[in-house]
């Protein structure tokens, strides 16, 4: 999108008014725009089918057919979702109307053949009914949709901008998405397919809340009911997401609207360039721990506006939607985004320094206690994504570590490096306002693996070469005992003192399964399997008491287990053996340095 729009433009974006209303006045006919020409129109006559009706107008195609692709998956979601299975009814007719051919020549390939005919019609019907951030649904009570599931694009003119022409459904009266006005009632500007798949849609009678941050309105779509008072949550969101922008330091907005879904179980988030997309539990803002939970939520998808959409690795735009886009450094897009959401939380005031360190013991305790960190490295879990991080299975804990959580935890080390490299005056925060810089505004173009260890150093004045190759690239533990140290913090690591069985379980079915064992425990040792029906514990019938000792027994103590495998019975005797886990906690030391002050002063400060 253009970052300096006309005048009229930035008057209607400072107004508030990214949802458009019934009767609401219109932005002024644009000038006509250049051959070719893309017009869509989404319906839905029927929202309870969970059905969207889309057309597509084509003008100025000369050539003799036109291949037209529905993406495989959606930006930020790094995963092959194959979203042309939900198509159907695909039919191709001339501008006057006339039947075209057409053939499907692959997956997600559909060749209109028009001769001839430099101006066409499509039409199709998409089914829409997974409520998530990375899909697209509709129903009696709303619709909502990623552009990268509902609309197609022209196969050779990816970057040729198009209209979208919105008709609600019988009752709806709002629609809310970052798309620029066009001319008409709910009609929208994209300048590009990057665009219009980057800018998803609310569509119903979503109630609208509506606060100014660094000079830039945002607003709030929020459907559903909730559990809140609107007063505070535009409140603390302001709050966060003004913190959030003195992170890089420049504003490339002029416009931000958070679509929220409040729903019965919050299920995360997805960033957009000017926009995200919020799931939230119902009642999460009517307490402490939910609130907090929220607006952490709301610190990394905004966060993303900055790492991701604008500061980005090579490979992530523009974008092939036809197949996987590979990267090494998901941990940096979407783990120091993680780390920088609780960031940003601690200088908003929204946690104090004492839940900082504790969510930062917890964050190391995750990683250190989970056996695929020693397994699979940061940049492999960053590269592989596509076919393990979105399909885990009962032995992923054994095998991978999150690119979120390890991230995490790599911003950690090298921030507190950083600011004592550089004796407090400079921390993360001025590698990625370098980043800004170097790469989105002068070079425009993502960065490489490289260009961020080379950002690193320049910032720090030193280089962490070995860092990067033993603990980013390799599996090799991350010691946070001098980084800690350095602004005057203690690491303790508390063993646990029980035995274990090495095994989880689950009884949701009503029967007790095991669930998963974990790599090199007495149940991996001895034979228990995952999808095990535990049919007695010592002879006896499970119960919830002895389900409960299976976790926390003495070391050495045997436990006789009866299991169901493939319909039959066998005996599985094995020994607890000690828990390998570690908790983690942080803790100032009684008299810190005034270096150490300095360093700590920079990390948590601003």
């Amino acid at each position: 999108m253009p970052k300096n729009p006309t005048a009229a433009l930035r008057a209607f974006a400072l107004a508030g008014l990214l949802t458009f209303q019934l009767g609401a006045a219109t932005a002024a006919p644009s000038p006509l725009a250049a051959v070719p020409t893309l017009r869509y129109t989404l319906a839905m006559p029927l929202p309870q089918s969970h059905y969207f009706d889309v057309k597509m107008e084509l003008g100025g195609f000369g050539a003799d057919y036109t291949d037209l692709k529905m993406p495989v998956w959606a930006p930020g979601s790094y995963l092959v979702r194959e979203y042309s299975k939900n198509v159907e009814g695909f039919e191709a007719r001339t501008a006057a109307g006339q039947p075209l051919a057409f053939e499907k020549l692959n997956k997600n390939t559909w060749r209109v053949k028009h001769p001839k005919q430099g101006g066409f019609r499509v039409s199709y019907r998409v089914y829409a009914f997974e409520l998530s951030v990375r899909t697209s649904f509709i129903d009696a009570d709303h619709g909502y949709l990623n552009g990268s599931s509902i609309f197609m694009y022209a196969a050779d003119n990816k970057m040729l901008p198009s209209t979208v022409v919105v008709q609600p459904a019988a009752g709806w009266n709002q629609v809310s998405t970052a798309l620029r006005p066009g001319p008409g009632k709910f009609t929208y500007k994209a300048a590009s397919y990057d665009e219009l798949a980057d800018s998803p849609m609310e569509i119903g009678n979503q109630k609208i809340l509506e606060f100014t941050a660094n000079g830039t309105p945002h607003q709030v779509a929020m459907y559903g009911q909730y559990t809140g008072d609107d007063a505070k949550i535009v409140a603390d969101m302001k709050r966060v997401c003004e913190e959030a922008h003195r992170v890089v330091g420049q504003n490339p907005l002029d416009h931000y609207l958070f679509i929220v879904h409040n729903l019965e179980r919050g299920g995360g988030g997805l960033e957009h360039l000017y926009s995200t997309t919020l799931e939230v539990g119902r009642t999460a803002y009517s307490t402490d721990a939910g609130n907090k939970s929220f607006l952490g939520l709301v610190a990394h998808e905004y966060f993303h506006l900055w790492n991701v959409k604008r500061i980005r690795p090579m490979a992530l735009g523009p974008f092939n939607y036809d197949q996987e886009n590979y990267t090494h450094m998901l941990w940096v897009s979407e783990g120091m985004t993680e780390y920088y959401s609780k960031q940003i939380l601690a200088r908003a005031g929204v946690l104090t320094k004492e839940e900082y360190l504790g969510r930062l013991g917890n964050a190391i305790t995750e990683v250190e206690n989970t056996p695929g960190n020693r397994i699979q490295s940061a940049a492999e879990s960053s590269f592989d994504a596509w076919i393990k991080y979105y399909r885990p299975n009962e032995n992923s804990n054994n095998t991978q570590i999150s690119y979120y959580s390890k991230g995490d935890l790599i911003g950690t080390w090298l921030d507190l490096n950083i600011a004592y490299a550089t004796q407090g005056k400079k921390h993360l925060d001025d590698v990625f306002r370098l980043l800004y810089d170097t790469y989105y505004l002068k070079a425009k173009r993502g960065f490489t693996d490289q260009e961020f260890q080379d950002a690193v150093a320049t910032v720090a004045g030193r280089r962490y070469d070995s860092f990067f190759q033993n603990s980013v690239y390799g599996t090799q533990p991350i010691d946070f005992t001098a980084p800690l140290g350095y602004a005057g913090l203690n690491l303790t690591a508390t063993p646990a003192t029980q035995g274990t069985l090495g095994a989880a379980f689950s009884n949701r079915t009503g029967k007790l399964l095991v669930a998963a064992v974990e790599r090199d425990g007495a149940a991996w040792t001895t034979g228990l399997s995952a999808t095990d029906e535990v049919v007695l514990i010592n002879g006896a019938a499970p119960s919830e008491e002895t389900v409960k000792a299976l976790a926390g027994g003495p070391v050495g103590s045997e436990v006789t287990l009866q299991v169901r495998r493939d319909g039959l019975l066998r005996d599985i005797k094995l020994k607890l053996l000690a828990d390998t886990d570690r908790k983690f906690t942080i803790q100032p030391v009684a008299s810190p340095t005034p270096a150490q002050q300095a360093v700590l002063a920079r990390w948590l400060g601003k």
